[in-house]
Formats: structure tokens, sequence, C-alpha cells
């Protein structure tokens, strides 16, 4: 089993940054690829970001590519999600899960483990 706990979400101005963070505890987090994933109200489940346990490879959607940058810490089995230029369309609930397969459908499918979300806010 894998705990995965978000922290960082909040309100923040359109134009701002916000980092989000991942900690995971249980089995070893290094051997996980870990992904973001967000939820917008009234909106299906969105891929956001992945990396490989190594770091060498990384995921984003095109939606985010250029304002959000995923990078993980394995000494400390943390995932973060730095974003910049945020905008209203960016408010959501983002996910962090973790899975042993490389996943960037927007259902999450193959990822085994799913933290309980954290709520961004980005007001215009």
């Amino acid at each position: 089993q894998v705990q995965l706990v978000e922290s960082g979400g909040g309100l923040v101005q359109a134009g701002g940054s916000q980092r989000l963070s991942c900690a995971a505890s249980g089995r070893t987090f290094s051997r996980y690829f870990m992904g973001w994933f967000r939820q917008a109200p009234g909106k299906e489940r969105e891929f956001v970001a992945g990396i490989t346990w190594s770091g060498g490879n990384i995921y984003y959607s095109d939606s985010v590519k250029g304002r959000f940058t995923i990078s993980r810490d394995n000494a400390k089995n943390t995932v973060y999600l730095q974003m910049n230029s945020l905008k209203p369309e960016d408010t959501a609930v983002y996910y962090c899960a973790a899975g042993s397969t490389i996943t960037t459908s927007n259902s999450g499918y193959g990822m085994d483990y799913w933290g309980k979300g954290t709520l961004v806010t980005v007001s215009s």
C-alpha cells in the first residue's frame, strides 16, 4: 500500500503561482510513476503531469505545458507540482497518484493509488 497526501492548495490570483506537494508513505515510493490529475467542478478528470521513477521522463498535458513543472525527491518521498501563470480555468481539485506503469490518460487508468486531493482556486 502507498498512502498519498496532497498539500499546498488554496486561493491564488490569476497570473500567480502555487506549489503543490504530495507526500507518500508505505511501499517504496521511488519505484512508482507519479502523476498529477485534476477535476474541475462539473468536468471529467484530466491528466496534468507525470514523472517516471528516475525523473528521466516527464509528461504534461497541452493545457499546462510551459506553465507547470513536475518534479520529485525520492529521498523525501515527495512529488511536487509547481504551477505558474495560473488561469481561472486551472481551478480544480488536484490529485496525486502513483502507478507501476506510465499513465497519461485522463481516466488515470493504471494508477494504483490516489490521494484525497487539494483544491486550487484561481480568481480572475
